[in-house]
């Protein structure tokens, strides 16, 4: 512990006097340097002893740290991604990437793995007052299964999309928004309606109901967002589940498709792409989505590079949670 002056005598006094009254003297910026960052003390305690307020002790020792005396180094563990993150943040303009490092490369592992830093990033964000809504798709489900359960009876979930496929099915809007209403013990809003639909009229008529227009207004004013990101292949979700035709697919790829958020197609630069599937889908936007205040995009495995850059470039998400991999693609290029 550093030996402090005695509060008492005229020498005393007149040493910290000076230092109270602006002296840079070198030696009393070690001194207060060592007592925060060797000793722990705080800057309130600090300044108690020395008689400064916590503004001086502060300016001091940003003094010390532009003249060196306080040179602060954060050493990464070798097997950590904080670099990669902070680079991918500060290339695409991000409020956090959080990457992760798969125990193997089998698609089903990496979409496995993203589910518990994915949960926890979602928390953190949230103080369980807040609209949060949600998409669909087979990485949301491990996030939701990894979600700690919590007591906010004030926050609503809220689907952002319609019913796709069958009810049972557990990678579905309704069945993620249900499960994690029950997870942070919050109200439950669900669109009573399908995600597409056959034709416009039937999705106006569909629009013109209260009970699914309010859902996607309350959606649209979501606070934070949870949405995975597709892409248009032959081997997606929207395929496997016969939601659309490998026909349709390759006439967005045509159009320069090459992702998707709730079924709302997007270009390379993040634009999006225009085709008549957009008249007959019961959800947000992607300007509505832009929209809201945080969107956390969670996407992993081969091909999905392509469809992650364009959503950064799109400013479509504001947190990404992905793969190593794809972490190391999106700075290659």
């Amino acid at each position: 512990m550093i030996g402090w002056p005695s509060p008492q005598g005229a020498q005393s006094t007149q040493r910290w006097g000076r230092l109270d009254h602006g002296s840079r003297d070198k030696a009393s910026s070690v001194k207060i340097a060592k007592a925060c960052y060797e000793d722990g003390l705080t800057q309130e305690q600090i300044g108690e002893r020395l008689g400064l307020s916590r503004v001086k002790v502060s300016r001091m020792l940003q003094q010390a740290r532009e003249a060196k005396i306080v040179q602060i180094t954060v050493i990464s563990p070798q097997d950590s991604n904080v670099d990669l993150e902070r680079a991918i943040e500060t290339r695409y303009g991000l409020d956090e990437a959080v990457i992760v490092s798969p125990a193997s490369s089998d698609p089903s592992v990496i979409v496995h793995e993203l589910g518990p830093p994915a949960a926890q990033c979602l928390v953190r964000y949230l103080q369980g007052v807040e609209v949060l809504g949600l998409t669909w798709g087979t990485t949301l489900l491990p996030v939701i299964e990894a979600l700690p359960a919590q007591n906010w009876p004030a926050m609503r979930v809220v689907q952002m999309l319609g019913g796709l496929g069958s009810p049972e099915a557990d990678i579905y809007g309704a069945d993620l928004a249900r499960r994690t209403a029950g997870a942070f013990g919050a109200k439950l809003r669900i669109v009573p309606a399908p995600g597409i639909v056959s034709s416009r009229m039937v999705r106006d008529a569909l629009l013109g109901e209260p009970q699914i227009a309010d859902a996607l207004a309350l959606a649209a004013r979501a606070d934070v967002a949870l949405v995975g990101i597709g892409q248009p292949g032959s081997e997606s979700v929207v395929t496997r589940s016969g939601i659309l035709s490998e026909a349709t697919l390759q006439e967005l790829r045509e159009l320069g498709a090459v992702g998707d958020i709730g079924l709302r197609f997007f270009d390379a630069a993040g634009c999006a792409v225009e085709h008549e599937i957009d008249a007959r889908i019961i959800g947000l936007t992607l300007g509505q989505i832009h929209q809201i205040g945080r969107v956390i995009g969670v996407a992993g495995g081969p091909d999905k590079h392509e469809a992650i850059r364009a959503a950064l470039h799109g400013g479509l998400i504001d947190v990404l949670v992905t793969d190593r991999e794809n972490g190391g693609r999106l700075l290659a290029g």
